[in-house]
């Protein structure tokens, strides 16, 4: 369904962005509901920091209806920058400035009084663990401070819509469990966030909403789980206690791959209901009795192969 202008916190159609000959982007069409997560997925060079850039006010479009914030892009671009906050792929924090200096430039930028920069940046330092960093100079801090304090630059105006363009690379995996935590308060704060990352696993973690970028167009759009169904895969591995339970259940799965080692056979398909059913009644009737079974379903790395790989595209579709 087409959400309209009004229930979109950003809303795009026809969006063209050429660079001489090469068409980045060839006519996407977004609709990005208010107070969710929407992850967009590509290979490197599909556009998604261009699309980024353009969302942002940064980079101008060829063509296209924008809509961000519910201010008209070509418009009112000063009110599109009012709206929203911008992390990019490289850090916007001043090396020279110590960790609140720059929290307190942002606070000045955006006009804050000193009493409510004070209080919003002392927030912003506990929810980002910095308070210990404070007067520490920029410059000293690891590259996982520094993303984070770009983060926390963003957040200092309140924005209603957060792009965060691979807002994790560079951080440790407890910095990244930090900003998916961060991304949750600020949706359940009715925040909208526009994502772009190569983490398929935090895509999974996070979008409510995953469009798939590649070749100037958006290849396919649905929620993880509806991309993951579109995708055939999965599998079904039957841990067996011996060689003669194994043998038994080589011959019952003729098409599933054994391993004498792990004392396993993987068997493709039959991940869902029905499948494991037929599975344990094969299994019965071969009377083998399984150890466990691990299931495993596909995942979005499945379906980013499938999606942007030419050959398997059809099949998908």
């Amino acid at each position: 369904m087409t959400l309209s202008t009004r229930s979109s916190a950003v809303h795009v159609r026809g969006l063209r962005k050429s660079y001489g000959d090469h068409a980045v982007l060839d006519g996407i069409d977004l609709d990005v509901p208010a107070g969710t997560v929407f992850a967009l997925l590509g290979p490197n060079g599909a556009g998604k920091t261009t699309a980024v850039n353009i969302l942002s006010t940064l980079v101008r479009p060829d063509a296209g209806e924008v809509v961000v914030a519910g201010h008209d892009l070509r418009r009112e671009p000063e009110s599109v920058r009012r709206a929203i906050g911008v992390t990019g792929q490289f850090s916007a924090v001043d090396k020279l400035l110590t960790v609140e200096e720059n929290l307190r430039l942002m606070a000045d930028l955006h006009r804050l009084g000193r009493r409510e920069g004070t209080k919003r940046i002392g927030a912003l330092l506990a929810r980002f663990e910095l308070a210990d960093a404070a007067t520490k100079p920029a410059a000293a801090c690891s590259g996982g401070m520094r993303r984070k304090l770009d983060l926390a630059m963003t957040l200092v105006g309140r924005p209603n819509v957060v792009f965060l363009d691979e807002p994790t690379t560079g951080l440790d995996p407890r910095g990244r469990r930090v900003l998916w935590d961060i991304v949750h308060e600020l949706v359940d704060e009715g925040v909208t966030i526009v994502l772009t990352t190569q983490y398929l696993d935090e895509a999974d973690q996070l979008a409510d909403t995953v469009a798939v970028l590649d070749g100037g167009h958006i290849v396919a759009e649905g929620t993880p789980a509806e991309l993951k169904r579109r995708v055939r895969g999965g599998s079904v591995t039957v841990h067996l206690a011996d060689d003669r339970a194994l043998g038994s259940a080589a011959q019952a799965f003729p098409a599933g791959t054994v391993d004498s080692d792990t004392c396993t056979v993987t068997i493709p398909g039959g991940t869902d209901v029905e499948g494991l059913r037929s599975i344990l009644d094969r299994l019965d009737s071969a009377r083998v009795n399984p150890e466990h079974l691990e299931v495993r379903t596909p995942d979005l790395d499945d379906v980013f192969f499938a999606l942007t790989d030419s050959d398997t595209r059809k099949a998908v579709q």
